[in-house]
C-alpha cells in the first residue's frame, strides 16, 4: 500500500508545524508550571546583589555593552525599542504577526527569560483580545534576533511613538483593526487599545529586551510559508494526475512498485496522490500510453512523483527544524538552573537555513509546473491539440499571454531564490559579525510562493481548457475541476485572464490548505 501523506503521521514534524500554527490562534493561557518558572526566574533575576554586569539590566545594548544602563529600567527599556524601530516596506501579514507575538510569549514561559511576570500577562492580555501589532516586513538581520520588527510590535503594544503618516513603516504605534466587513485596517495603536478597554504595557530594561530578542519574525513567516508549500505541492501532484489523464499519458511512472524500488517516502507519497487523481478524472485501469502518446512522456509529466517527493521530504525535514526553534528559548542572556548565562541563542541561523531550503522548494515546484504548462500548449506534446489551446489559431492566440507571465514569474522566482545568508553583511561595530538575515530570507519564499501559485492557477487554466477541448466529462472527477469548469468557460475566443488566473489559484489554494484555515467542508483526500 502507499505510504500515507507525512502530515497524517502524528509524529511528523509537519504535524507539529500545522499544530503550532493552530495552537498560535487560541487563548494563551499559561500554566501553574509557567507561572511559576517565570515568577522563579524573575525572582533570581532581581535579587542579583548588583556585582553581577547583566547585558542590557545594569549596562547597554550591542556593543555598548560596556557602558552603564540607564539608572531607570522604563527608561532603559524605551530606549531600546525606540532606537530600533526603524523598519521598513509592506506590513508582515497580521496572522503572522500574531504568530510572531505568539511565540515571543511561549518562549518566555519556558522561564528563562526572567521577564516580569506582570508584563507578560499584560502582553497575553493584549493577544488574547485581538490587538496585533502592525510591524514593517524589511529592516532584520535575525542575528540578535528580529529586533526591528520586534521593536515595532513592543512600541505598538506601548502605544508609543509618532502618528500614522499612512504608510507602511512609517508609523512607530500601529495595530491592526477589523472593518465591518471582517477586512484588516491599520490604526492608531492607542486608539485600538481604547477600544478593548485595556492598557498599554510599560516596558521594563529586561522586558523589553527579552521581546525583541528572539527569532520569532522570521520563524513566524518560515511556518506560515512551510503551510503554503506543503499545500502548492499536494496541489501539483493533483494537477500531474490530471493532465496525465486528460492527455492518455502512462500510468508507469505512478506506480507503487516503481516506487517503492526507489527507497523515497515522500515519492511514494505523491505518486500515490497522482494516481488517485489521475483515476478521478477518468484514466483507464490500462497503464499504457494512449495511441498518439510517447512511451516516455517529458520529465515534467514522468518524473513529478521524483521531484514533488524530494520536495515533500525536505518540507519534513524543515518542519522539524522549524519545530524545534519553535519549542526552544531563543533569547539573551538566559538563566538556566538559577545561573545566568549570556550567549547567542537569538541567533536564526536554522531559520534561515530552513528557509533557503523552502527557497530551493518553492523553485521546484513552481519550474515543474510552468513545464508542464509548456507541454499542454505544444502542439508536439499535447496530442495534436490547437497551439496554444486556441481553437481558431492566427484569428486567436489562446494561452499565449498566460505562458508569457508565467515564464516572467518564474525568472522573478529565481531571482528572489538566491540565499540571503550569502549576502550577510557585518554591522553594529562589528559586534554583530556574522549575521543570518533569516527574515529576509523568509520574506523572498512568501514572494516566491505567491508567484508559484500564479504559475499553479495558469496552468489549471490550460488544464481546464483541455478539458473542454477534449469533450471531457467524468462525475467522479474532483471538486476543483468541477469548479474551474463551471467558472471558467472555453476560450473560444481572446479575452484577458489575468483575475481568473489569481481566482483559479485561489480555488486550489482553498482545497490544498488544511480545512482548519480554509476549507471547513472539505473532507475529500482528491480534491
Amino acid at each position: 500500500m502507499p505510504l500515507s501523506h507525512p502530515c497524517a503521521d502524528p509524529r511528523s514534524p509537519d504535524t507539529l508545524v500545522g499544530g503550532l500554527l493552530d495552537r498560535s490562534v487560541e487563548p494563551l493561557e499559561p500554566t501553574a508550571v509557567d507561572q511559576a518558572r517565570m515568577a522563579a526566574a524573575h525572582r533570581a533575576l532581581t535579587g542579583l546583589d548588583g556585582s553581577r554586569r547583566v547585558y542590557g539590566v545594569t549596562h547597554g545594548f550591542g556593543p555598548l555593552v560596556d557602558h552603564p544602563a540607564d539608572p531607570d529600567p522604563a527608561r532603559q527599556g524605551l530606549g531600546l525599542i525606540s532606537h530600533l524601530a526603524t523598519g521598513q516596506g509592506e506590513p508582515l501579514p497580521p496572522d503572522v504577526t500574531r504568530t510572531m507575538v505568539w511565540l515571543r510569549l511561549r518562549g518566555m514561559t519556558l522561564g528563562h527569560s526572567a521577564v516580569a511576570p506582570k508584563t507578560w500577562q499584560r502582553l497575553a492580555d493584549l493577544l488574547n483580545a485581538g490587538f496585533v501589532p502592525v510591524v514593517p516586513g524589511e529592516g532584520s538581520l535575525s542575528a540578535s534576533g528580529d529586533l526591528v520588527p520586534l521593536a515595532h510590535a513592543a512600541l505598538a503594544f506601548a502605544a508609543a511613538g509618532p502618528g500614522d503618516d499612512g504608510e507602511a513603516g512609517g508609523a512607530t504605534s500601529q495595530a491592526w483593526s477589523r472593518d465591518a466587513a471582517g477586512a484588516w485596517r491599520r490604526a492608531d495603536a492607542s486608539a485600538v487599545l481604547h477600544g478593548l478597554g485595556l492598557p498599554p504595557v510599560t516596558w521594563d530594561a529586561r522586558s523589553a529586551l527579552a521581546f525583541v530578542n528572539g527569532s520569532s519574525a522570521c520563524l513566524a513567516r518560515a511556518l506560515h510559508t512551510h503551510r503554503e508549500l506543503g499545500a502548492l505541492t499536494r496541489a501539483a501532484a493533483a494537477v500531474t494526475g490530471r493532465t496525465a489523464a486528460l492527455l492518455g499519458a502512462s500510468g508507469e511512472p505512478y506506480e507503487e512498485a516503481l516506487q517503492r524500488v526507489r527507497n523515497q517516502p515522500g515519492q511514494r507519497t505523491v505518486a500515490s496522490w497522482i494516481r488517485a487523481e489521475r483515476t478521478a478524472s477518468g484514466a483507464p485501469p490500462d497503464l499504457a500510453p494512449g495511441p498518439d502518446r510517447p512511451l516516455q512522456e517529458r520529465y515534467s509529466l514522468r518524473c513529478a512523483p521524483q521531484v514533488l517527493g524530494a520536495v515533500l521530504d525536505q518540507l519534513d525535514l524543515q518542519g522539524s527544524v522549524l519545530a524545534d526553534e519553535a519549542e526552544g528559548c531563543s533569547d539573551n542572556p538566559v538563566l538556566v538552573d538559577g545561573d545566568l548565562l549570556h550567549g547567542g541563542n537569538f541567533h536564526a541561523a536554522p531559520v534561515a537555513f530552513a528557509s533557503e531550503t523552502h527557497a530551493s522548494c518553492a523553485h521546484q515546484v513552481a519550474y515543474l509546473m510552468e513545464r508542464q504548462l509548456a507541454l499542454v500548449l505544444d502542439p508536439a506534446a499535447n496530442g495534436g491539440l490547437p497551439p496554444l489551446l486556441t481553437p481558431r489559431p492566427g484569428a486567436g492566440s489562446g494561452f499565449a499571454g498566460v505562458q508569457i507571465a508565467a515564464s516572467s514569474h518564474l525568472g522573478r522566482l529565481r531571482q528572489l531564490g538566491h540565499p540571503a545568508s550569502f549576502t550577510a553583511v557585518p554591522t553594529n561595530l562589528h559586534n554583530q559579525d556574522q549575521v543570518p538575515l533569516a527574515l529576509n530570507s523568509a520574506n523572498a519564499v512568501a514572494q516566491m510562493t505567491e508567484r508559484a501559485w500564479w504559475i499553479l492557477g495558469s496552468l489549471l487554466l490550460a488544464v481546464n481548457q483541455l478539458a473542454h477541448l477534449t469533450g471531457h466529462r467524468d462525475g467522479d472527477e474532483a471538486r476543483l475541476w468541477r469548479e474551474l469548469r463551471e467558472e471558467f468557460p472555453p476560450l473560444d475566443r481572446d479575452r484577458p485572464l489575468a483575475g481568473e488566473i489569481t481566482r483559479a489559484a485561489a480555488l486550489a489554494r482553498a482545497r490544498h490548505l488544511p480545512r482548519t484555515t480554509t476549507d471547513p467542508d472539505d473532507t475529500t483526500a482528491a480534491v
